[in-house]
């Protein structure tokens, strides 16, 4: 009997691009970057260095200058880099363009972001929706990617679809783009069905950035077991639980998070994911308050609410996470410098969060605390809803 081999899946090594422009400095890139090298974490890649430039717009043939690309060609010749991965949308030229002078696989934010979908999708609504969003990338792009499948197959940005010759053809791909459209209506339909026949209660859906623990916060308000992970879209389907607090019951469903230059196609795709947001009665905004540019993530989950035409809802903001910060005790030295990460919780009341998003609450759903106010405030907001919805309802309450 021959020796058993185990061989370990090579992890792919990657460099991070950015671009320093009139729309963000290099504090905002560098920021940017942070995240991109969280979703390059979650893919399954281990970045290893990441450069910018400074350019008043970028390259239509190679995004960056001639020079740079250069400079990063000779990185990774030097260190064995595998994958490069750029935070904006590359043109199909562009990506040609790169990829024939620097000799290796290129990859845009959005064709990452796919990628995780890919990887995170486990039922049939979600895969169907991310496989229509892979083909509709992949169609513009398809000269670059069967030169890539004659090379090397497999790999981040290369799963789901585009792994066979017949799928390169674009009459096929246009086919099957189709055949997913009709699929998606149909699931729409049964959706569309499903919430019909949940009645009248009040409904409430958990909304926010990706990572920001709505899946925590659901697990510990419905007491369920809903997958949560440190990791950036770590759920995609909608999962819908029955809450009672105080013998009034009501519905609460967890969303796919929402991420700073989300793919159009994807918001598409997931129409009928989003339409419980849409549908809801009661929008809670989770924040990541110990997430150093939480700001703009609210702005974003904002602006993303508002291109969905979900705004003008019972609205309660969730800022989650307060078990980061240190919070301050009487008897500790009342001389030590305060800062974001000391705040005491009554600090945290008092603070321009609190004044400037109307009705809010700070809380850790981790850990637990402060739950029962933020319990009484949903209470009341799903209360004032129910009574007008049932006027002569009220032996609940």
């Amino acid at each position: 009997m021959g020796n058993l081999i185990i061989t370990e899946k090579q992890v792919e090594t990657a460099i991070l691009i950015g671009i320093i422009d009139e729309t963000q400095d290099e504090e905002a890139v560098q920021e940017y970057l942070d995240e991109l090298e969280f979703l390059a974490k979650t893919a399954g890649a281990e970045p290893r260095g990441r450069f910018t430039q400074h350019l008043k717009y970028p390259d239509p043939k190679t995004f960056v200058g001639s020079g740079k690309l250069l400079e990063i060609k000779q990185y990774i010749q030097e260190h064995e880099i595998n994958l490069v991965i750029f935070d904006d949308e590359l043109s199909p030229s562009q990506i040609r363009n790169i990829e024939r002078e620097l000799n290796c696989r290129i990859l845009d934010r959005t064709n990452l972001i796919l990628d995780i979908f890919a990887s995170r999708a486990k039922t049939a609504h979600a895969k169907t929706q991310v496989e229509l969003a892979q083909y509709q990338y992949l169609l513009p792009r398809l000269t670059r990617m069967w030169t890539h499948l004659e090379r090397q197959r497999g790999g981040i940005g290369l799963r789901g679809p585009g792994e066979t010759e017949i799928e390169t053809d674009r009459r096929v791909i246009r086919d099957r783009i189709a055949k997913l459209k009709e699929d998606l209506k149909k699931i729409d339909k049964q959706k569309r069905t499903q919430r019909q026949n949940r009645g009248k209660m009040v409904r409430v859906a958990l909304v926010g950035y990706t990572n920001v623990g709505k899946s925590t916060l659901m697990n510990v308000l419905s007491k369920s077991n809903v997958f949560a992970e440190n990791k950036l879209f770590a759920t995609l389907d909608t999962t819908v639980r029955k809450v009672v607090i105080d013998n009034l019951p009501f519905l609460i469903s967890d969303t796919v998070g929402f991420i700073r230059k989300l793919p159009h196609s994807l918001i598409e795709s997931f129409k009928s994911t989003l339409d419980e947001v849409r549908e809801s009665d009661i929008l809670l905004h989770v924040v990541d308050i110990s997430h150093p540019n939480f700001e703009e993530q609210i702005q974003i989950v904002d602006q993303t609410l508002f291109e969905m035409d979900a705004i003008g809802k019972a609205y309660l903001m969730v800022f989650n996470k307060t078990d980061a910060f240190h919070f301050i005790k009487k008897e500790e030295d009342d001389l030590s410098p305060v800062t974001r990460e000391n705040y005491s919780l009554d600090d945290l009341k008092r603070s321009w969060m609190a004044r400037s998003n109307g009705k809010c609450v700070f809380i850790s759903a981790k850990k637990q605390e402060n739950l029962e106010e933020m319990r009484d405030l949903l209470y009341k907001k799903v209360k004032d809803i129910h009574i007008k919805r049932y006027p002569f309802n009220d032996f609940l309450y």
